[in-house]
């Protein structure tokens, strides 16, 4: 197995430029984000240097870029925000090591080989998650937006608080956040192209807020140590390490998702096909020295990966440029981000809070599936205001039963039982013929497609409303999977077939469907004689078994 990512040197020029382009655009982020989580700017920093590292030289989507995100952030902030709360002293310490959780559980997914299955998720449920994820984001900016510290419990205190987070407005904070926002929004696309509006954004509100502000105390980032940061070993609390083992889970699954959907949009832009698993374990090494170093939890970043594709990164020697680059940055140049405004970073987060909202798919869901959209909005509700593994659980349940359902309801058309020639079941002029002779005597009972749980229903049903026949065949020549419950509905009616004397022939069934019904002891009542590979010969020896012999000579 290849350990490092896929690294060579045949397009260096492309590599550096967009490592350096896609630093440019995580360095405002990343800032941001720290200050967001409640962790500070330095946590940020590091996060995207160590997660952007290390995700790139062990990581199996070459062209990702790796840092702080907006919904990783979302979760970090509740960590934070509850350790802190119940123990002021370790709580940021006891929060890193959740990060390093994170990393280990991640690393356990990519061994185990469950990459492919953690985006196997409906689009209702992902699309209301992230639209959910964006709004928290959205709502835990009001309070530094408006030039104020954020209010304690999360989503619902923030909201509870708005009244009097707008009694005391701070005019000259709220309007560099506003222009942080606007310069974003409204920056021409031509210019962006060039510079990142995150940065302009960020230089043009700490210029203006020293150039026209300078005697109005606003509440900037502060002193940021440069150098190496002491390292953060794991600290568990014995009362609270339930509470930071489930917040590991939670953050390594989001991180898991958040990655594999970036890389799935980085294989569309470059015709590639990324490792999930190993891609798993890259980030799962990310987070686990992030959380080590003292820097939040990371994931694969759409932007930064969209502008390292577009800047001309095609190996994952333009993430460990970037993160080179962002290193220099901390240990050299971190100095001068102290003068940067929180309102400024308020209104940059703000921003990639609106944009993570599915806005495209809340416009339409309705127009969709009508379920579907109910799901979307459960979704969000539960994510802003309950939790988001209440939310991704209950959501994917529901999901998946509404479609068992409706897959059932589908499947259940192709169990069928006739006893005359029509046109339920396609039958070759033999066929008609043989089943014809039997006058009623032969019934065959066709099974077709996956049996999935929900079949099991319509097997019983069918068999149910058999009348008076002599001899059944079982058609599974079209079965390509046989699940357990449809087996023992299958296993049922043969029995009872048997039980009512009635003759049992078994048609096609191979494969898995024979190995399945050869552990039910299925063949104990159908000897070797009655199970055919074609449907005629069946159908033949059926009506010659229950036919006098004069009628089937005529």
């Amino acid at each position: 197995m290849q350990i490092t990512n896929r690294i060579n040197f045949r397009n260096v020029r492309g590599d550096l430029f967009g490592g350096a382009t896609a630093a440019v655009v995580a360095l405002p982020m990343a800032l941001a984000f720290g200050v967001a989580s409640g962790a500070g700017a330095p946590a940020g920093l590091w996060g995207a240097v160590m997660v952007g590292f290390f995700a790139a030289l062990f990581g199996g989507t070459p062209t990702l870029i790796s840092e702080p995100t907006g919904p990783m952030t979302v979760v970090m902030t509740a960590v934070i925000a509850n350790l802190t709360a119940v123990d002021p002293e370790n709580g940021l310490q006891m929060a890193f090591t959740v990060v390093m959780l994170a990393g280990v559980f991640q690393i356990l997914f990519g061994a185990l080989r469950l990459g492919k299955y953690i985006t196997m998720m409906p689009y209702t449920v992902i699309s209301g998650f992230m639209s959910g994820i964006g709004i928290i984001l959205v709502i835990l900016q009001l309070a530094p937006f408006l030039g104020q510290a954020s209010p304690s419990g999360g989503v619902v205190g923030t909201l509870r608080a708005i009244p009097d987070l707008l009694g005391g407005i701070q005019p000259v904070e709220t309007l560099l956040a506003a222009l942080a926002v606007g310069i974003i929004w409204f920056m021409p696309r031509k210019f962006k192209r060039i510079v990142p509006p995150q940065l302009v954004a960020l230089i043009v509100g700490t210029l203006l807020s020293l150039a026209l502000f300078p005697e109005i105390d606003i509440r900037r980032i502060g002193a940021i140590p440069m150098g190496v940061p002491e390292l953060q070993m794991p600290i568990f609390n014995g009362e609270q390490w339930r509470l930071m083992l489930v917040n590991g889970i939670v953050l390594g699954m989001l991180g898991c998702i958040d990655a594999l959907l970036t890389s799935v949009i980085a294989d569309s832009l470059t015709r590639t096909e990324h490792n999930s698993n190993k891609e798993l374990i890259g980030q799962g090494i990310g987070n686990l020295m992030s959380g080590l170093f003292g820097g939040i939890a990371g994931a694969g970043a759409t932007m930064g990966t969209v502008v390292n594709i577009q800047s001309g990164g095609r190996t994952a020697l333009s993430g460990l440029t970037r993160a080179l680059i962002l290193l220099v940055f901390v240990l050299g140049a971190a100095s001068v981000a102290s003068v940067i405004p929180l309102a400024v970073l308020a209104g940059i987060a703000f921003k990639v809070g609106v944009d993570i909202i599915d806005w495209s798919f809340l416009k339409r869901a309705h127009q969709v599936s009508i379920k579907g959209a109910l799901i979307m909005y459960g979704v969000i509700a539960l994510t802003v205001l309950v939790d988001l593994i209440a939310a991704v659980g209950i959501g994917v349940f529901i999901a998946n039963i509404l479609t068992i359902d409706r897959m059932s309801a589908l499947q259940s058309q192709s169990v069928k039982a006739i006893s005359d020639a029509d046109d339920a079941i396609r039958l070759d002029p033999d066929e008609k013929h043989w089943l014809d002779q039997g006058q009623g005597r032969v019934l065959l009972f066709q099974l077709s497609g996956p049996m999935i749980f929900g079949v099991a229903k319509a097997i019983s049903r069918e068999h149910n409303a058999i009348g008076d026949c002599q001899a059944i065949v079982f058609d599974l020549g079209e079965v390509p999977h046989l699940g357990v419950t449809a087996s023992l509905a299958l296993e049922n009616a043969i029995k009872e077939a048997v039980e009512k004397q009635r003759l049992v022939y078994l048609v096609g069934a191979t494969g898995q469907t024979q190995r399945r019904l050869e552990k039910l002891k299925v063949f104990d009542f159908v000897p070797p004689h009655q199970c055919y590979a074609v449907r005629a010969e069946a159908l033949k020896d059926a009506v010659a078994a229950v036919t006098p012999s004069p009628l089937l000579g005529a």
